[in-house]
């Protein structure tokens, strides 16, 4: 992580639930145990570990554009802040956001950058970034974009095959010539302060807004919530190891049979709530144009499941980018009418009792 050499070890005693370890080499080789430990993960809770994934370096080159970046002044990570309306892209403030309906203030700072941006470099699709993200975007940027993006095509390659769906038709939801949602993502989490609980300083309970999520941290913090309770338990940070997890499109998509699962960012425990938590994140999401609603005319799997649920569940009736803008923009503070606007920017797991 920038600027640390060593860190502490993520204490023994503390509640920790165990994630399945796929392993990314043998799910490239269709391996049909691996496989099988994939679906596992993805119908239960929603998260698992990958090892083997082959992008530690770029990961590490990452981390350093971070930190080259959140150590410019404010003043002028303002000036690509992502603003109220909507669209992620860019940098967040801390404080920017609501993370429960009381309007209670986050604690981070990151910088994203869009998928579309860093591919068409350097061109322009979105918007500008800070100096030191235009510096990294080719050496450093495009690369983890494009390791990233061909780790979660070929694991939507698996689940799409296992879902019953024609070869390609999650790939076609995420095309990769059109404009989406999709980013990398660098977040600095300050050391708890003193005298605040553990869910003050969290970064609110949500489902993630796409289709797959990449994760790299070094530090514990990340919680989730347990299928069919309400108790959070930490995520045991593994060296070599990313966490995955699915978002609000692949619920749809797959008609409730993959799950999105609650999770929220607390402080690491224990001794390694001292230090600074830094993660990186790649969001793979639909195109914008993409309408959320089950395939369940293209898979009899998926039309089963979604016969067992009340008819408009998982019918949306809007667009990927629709569906993103209104969760952005109703978790952004100067949005905030009341606690409405906080239930407003919530996802397919909308539980009052975890905030």
């Amino acid at each position: 992580m920038p600027g640390l050499l060593t860190l502490p070890p993520f204490p023994d005693d503390v509640p920790t639930h165990p994630l399945l370890v796929v392993d990314y080499e043998l799910i490239c080789k269709r391996d049909e145990e691996e496989i099988c430990k994939l679906w596992k993960a993805a119908t239960e809770l929603g998260f698992w570990y990958l090892k083997n994934h082959g992008v530690d370096e770029e990961v590490d080159g990452m981390f350093e554009m971070g930190a080259e970046t959140m150590r410019l002044p404010l003043e002028e990570k303002m000036k690509y802040e992502q603003g109220d309306e909507g669209s992620s892209f860019g940098y967040k403030a801390a404080g920017a956001n609501a993370t429960d309906e009381n309007g209670s203030l986050d604690t981070v700072e990151f910088i994203n950058v869009s998928k579309d941006d860093a591919l068409a470099w350097p061109e322009k699709v979105h918007r500008e970034y800070p100096p030191t993200v235009n510096a990294r975007m080719e050496s450093t940027i495009k690369p983890f974009v494009q390791k990233s993006l061909a780790v979660n095509y070929t694991l939507l390659e698996v689940l799409n095959d296992r879902l019953g769906l024609p070869k390609g038709a999650l790939a076609r939801c995420h095309p990769l010539e059109e404009p989406s949602g999709s980013e990398s993502r660098c977040i600095k989490k300050p050391p708890k302060p003193e005298g605040i609980s553990e869910a003050q300083a969290a970064i609110g309970a949500h489902t993630d807004f796409g289709s797959l999520s990449f994760l790299h941290n070094g530090l514990g913090g990340l919680q989730v919530m347990v299928p069919g309770t309400n108790e959070w338990q930490y995520v045991r940070p593994i060296p070599g190891h990313a966490v995955c997890n699915l978002g609000d499109a692949m619920t749809i998509f797959s008609g409730g049979i993959l799950r999105s699962n609650l999770h929220r960012v607390v402080p690491p425990p224990k001794e390694q709530g001292k230090y600074e938590r830094w993660s990186l994140v790649f969001f793979t999401r639909p195109g914008n144009s993409v309408e959320l609603r089950p395939l369940s005319d293209e898979s009899p799997i998926i039309a089963e499941a979604v016969s067992n649920v009340p008819d408009a569940k998982y019918n949306t009736g809007c667009t990927a980018q629709d569906w993103f803008a209104r969760r952005i923009r109703n978790q952004r503070i100067k949005n905030r009418t009341g606690p409405e606007t906080w239930r407003s920017s919530r996802g397919t797991e909308h539980q009052p009792s975890a905030y």
